[in-house]
């Protein structure tokens, strides 16, 4: 039987498209109950090392002991279990508890990027309403953020008409059929697994990318590769970086980010975040401020932007322009309709 003939039951009324649904049916539930296992197997360790660390140095570590305690977990749980166990993740599954110190109250439906985003919320009647109505309506964790981000609680007690109130949330952020755990950052931490740098990636900015991270190597200005798909988190948020390196002329970072299609003000504060985030926590004694560059690339033009650390623009005419890449070199590297015409397959 060849790939794409007809399948039939006795009575010759079943297709090749009904054989895929049902097929595909199978995999989706399977997906669901992996989804539900690991998140519970997550939410319940997390909350029972939180409580261990609570027990031990309380809601904070303001003895000596309480940071020497979380250094010596962070430092040996790492080594033995992966990146998911940094301080301040150990801080975070401590809050976790003392936000819901009844066990009971910890529902296992709910990841532990919904908890996370509800562990942000002060009031405590706005958390129960937000983690009950997250369970009730089934809310993936994008859903419930936009929920917290929008006031839901104060909308709907303050409106007449509730059930239009309630439903805006399938049109403005549609729930996934199935969430994909491989992906979730959070997982991939909790399992030890590596993150796939192309997880996030078309194959055109894949494409993209590969051929910038070269063309850097090759430059022969101090560049060397540090991370590509670099990620981070922020109060809950994830961000990655498209590719970091480290000029050992400028001994400063350069972080890059490339965007298809229009640059909007939003592409550029985004990568002033990340300059900010590299210069407050990811410097060394002796660097100088890290340098961004956003890249937006298009088939009518190729725009470059440099983003810095606030007040340094004089620096960087100075200082980091002789050893960057020009916009002219950038443009004549990244021109989409040269990569479009490949075969990136």
């Amino acid at each position: 039987m060849k790939k794409n003939d007809i399948i039939l039951n006795t009575n010759g009324d079943i297709t090749s498209e009904d054989t895929y649904k049902a097929v595909r049916g199978y995999v989706v539930d399977a997906q669901k109950q992996v989804t539900v296992a690991v998140n519970s197997a997550m939410v319940i360790a997390y909350w029972n090392i939180g409580k261990q660390i609570y027990e031990v140095c309380g809601e904070n570590e303001r003895a000596e002991y309480g940071k020497q305690l979380l250094k010596y977990l962070s430092d040996k749980l790492t080594r033995e279990f992966g990146k998911g166990f940094d301080e301040s993740n150990l801080r975070n599954m401590r809050r976790f508890y003392n936000t819901f110190p009844i066990r009971d109250a910890v529902r296992p439906e709910l990841s532990w990027t919904h908890y996370r985003s509800l562990m942000r919320v002060e009031d405590e009647e706005a958390r129960a309403f937000y983690l009950d109505e997250a369970v009730k309506c089934g809310w993936s964790s994008r859903q419930l953020d936009r929920q917290i981000n929008s006031f839901y609680y104060q909308r709907i007690l303050a409106s007449k008409d509730k059930k239009s109130v309630s439903e805006e949330i399938n049109e403005l952020e549609p729930k996934p059929e199935y969430e994909r755990i491989i992906k979730d950052p959070y997982v991939l931490e909790f399992l030890d697994l590596p993150a796939n740098e192309h997880f996030y990636e078309s194959e055109l900015e894949q494409a993209l990318i590969d051929h910038l991270q070269k063309f850097l190597l090759e430059l022969g200005r101090g560049y060397s590769f540090v991370a590509r798909q670099k990620h981070f988190n922020v109060e809950g948020r994830h961000f990655y970086i498209d590719l970091v390196f480290y000029n050992y002329i400028l001994k400063c970072f350069v972080l890059i980010d490339l965007k298809i299609g229009d640059l909007t003000h939003q592409d550029l504060g985004q990568m002033q975040m990340y300059v900010n985030y590299y210069t407050r926590n990811m410097m060394n004694e002796g660097d100088n401020p890290p340098i961004g560059i956003v890249l937006c690339a298009d088939k009518s033009d190729t725009l470059v932007e440099y983003t810095l650390p606030e007040d340094n623009k004089q620096i960087f005419a100075a200082k980091y322009l002789p050893y960057m890449p020009t916009k002219d070199e950038l443009r004549r590297e990244l021109n989409i309709e040269d990569f479009e015409k490949k075969d990136l397959d």
